[in-house]
């Protein structure tokens, strides 16, 4: 990489499933697998995720905050559980200039 090329971006995503947090990191148009990390059935708090996110190999984009998104588990049924989907911008450490 050269002096003049940045860090591309990707969306970072967790959410539970079955009592169990996981992170992943989403990869659009690659063949590569996504990133992930497993959580316990505690909620991960904000330094719990920004250290999987290290592990992965990624930190959060400068001014990047976490979202959280209401889904439910069952399209289309309004009696369905809901599931939270939390997501933030994030880089490659690996690309990252220093």
């Amino acid at each position: 990489m050269n002096g003049c090329e940045t860090a591309r971006e990707f969306t970072a995503q967790m959410s539970v499933r079955a009592g169990r947090w996981r992170l992943y990191v989403v990869l659009l148009n690659t063949t590569e697998a996504w990133p992930e990390y497993r959580f316990g059935r505690s909620v991960p708090t904000f330094t719990d995720r920004t250290n999987a996110l290290n592990a992965l190999g990624f930190e959060p984009v400068a001014g990047a905050e976490w979202t959280w998104t209401e889904d439910s588990e069952t399209p289309d049924d309004p009696a369905s559980p809901v599931v939270l989907i939390a997501a933030i911008r994030v880089r490659s450490r690996a690309e990252v200039i220093t």
